[in-house]
Order: structure tokens, then sequence, then C-alpha cells
């Protein structure tokens, strides 16, 4: 089964104050850390959208076997950067049977998660499967959708991230638990809590 991979690393990290793309965490920039990752899923191309910051997160991913696309709309929000992503993939691969979705921001996303979602999506049961973000949290990324809601994800307008379709297609949506999830690295005080400082 072909997955194809979009990492969505274009914010400009305006809440934050320097670019989250390039914290180090386990030893490496966080958006390494994930082109590493969904390159050990060896499910399909792996494409990553740059924005803010462009050169400097480049340079992180400098060798690796992946698709660079800039979006020079990224302060439209996570949509244009999910539009870009979608037309990258299917530039490097016609054939794919779903799109992982990936942050950089989301620190413990681990290999054994996204190898939990992957086998989750395989077993064909729904048409997405997503991360439940602790018990009662919501539903978000790291997600796989199938290509038939590539035109949904297309038609995204705004700020309005994949969650979106998630939350209107929750009947079709197949659940891998990922506890910390709600963990990002948005604001100094997130960076605090996360570092221990």
């Amino acid at each position: 089964m072909k997955i194809g991979t979009i990492i969505l690393a274009a914010g400009s990290s305006s809440r934050l104050g320097q670019p989250k793309q390039l914290l180090v965490h386990e030893g490496k920039t966080l958006v390494r850390r994930m082109a590493d990752m969904a390159l050990a899923l060896q499910k399909g191309p792996v494409v990553v959208v740059l924005g803010a910051n462009r050169h400097a997160v480049a340079d992180e991913l400098e060798g690796l076997p992946i698709t660079l696309i800039d979006n020079p709309k990224h302060e439209e929000g996570l949509s244009s950067s999910l539009k870009i992503g979608l037309a990258g993939l299917y530039m490097t691969q016609k054939q794919l049977d779903g799109v992982l979705v990936l942050l950089t921001d989301q620190p413990h996303v681990s290999l054994g998660l996204l190898l939990h979602l992957s086998e989750t999506f395989q077993e064909g049961e729904k048409e997405i499967a997503a991360c439940r973000y602790g018990t009662d949290g919501p539903l978000g990324v790291p997600a796989i959708f199938s290509t038939r809601y590539v035109d949904e994800l297309l038609s995204l307008t705004g700020d309005k991230g994949a969650r979106w379709i998630l939350v209107k297609h929750r009947a079709d949506v197949a659940e891998v638990p990922f506890e910390a999830g709600l963990i990002d690295l948005d604001s100094p005080a997130d960076l605090e809590k996360f570092y221990g400082r």
C-alpha cells in the first residue's frame, strides 16, 4: 500500500518567537526528526512544505530523499500548505492509497505511533486513521486519509487544517491513541514546560 507523507513545516512560529521547526529534541531538530520518521516508514514519497525560515529549514533536510516545496502563501494558513503538499505528492507519485499529514511541533510523535497508524489504516475498516489525543481529547494529526478525501482536503480554506475533516467524517475515522497529542510547542511557556526549565 502506497502512502505519501506531507510534513507541514511552513509556519512562522510567531507566538514562539523562534522557528519551532529548528527546535532540538532527542538530538535532532523537530523537522529533521519528523522527516527521518516519515522515511523510516518506507510507505511512499515524502514532501516537506516550507515557508517562513525556508532556507534554514531546508538546510536541516539536505541530502534526504524527499521533495521540498515552497509555499509563498504560508501566511494564509495551514490549508494553503496542505494544498501545495498534495500537489507535490501527486507530482512525485500518481498512484497513492493514502496521505499521511504531519506537523513539526508535536515532539512526542514516534515511529511506533506512525507504524501503528499505518497498520490501522491498512486494516481498511475506515477511510481515515487519526490520533485521539488523551482519553477524551479531540481527534487530530498525525492522520492518514484515503485518496477519496483528497478533494475535501483541497477545498479547505484559511487556517482550517485536516482536523476539520476528522470532525466532519467522524464515523469514517479509525482511532489510534496518542496520549501526548495535545503537547505542542507554540509559545515560550510551552517550551519551558517541555524542556523542564
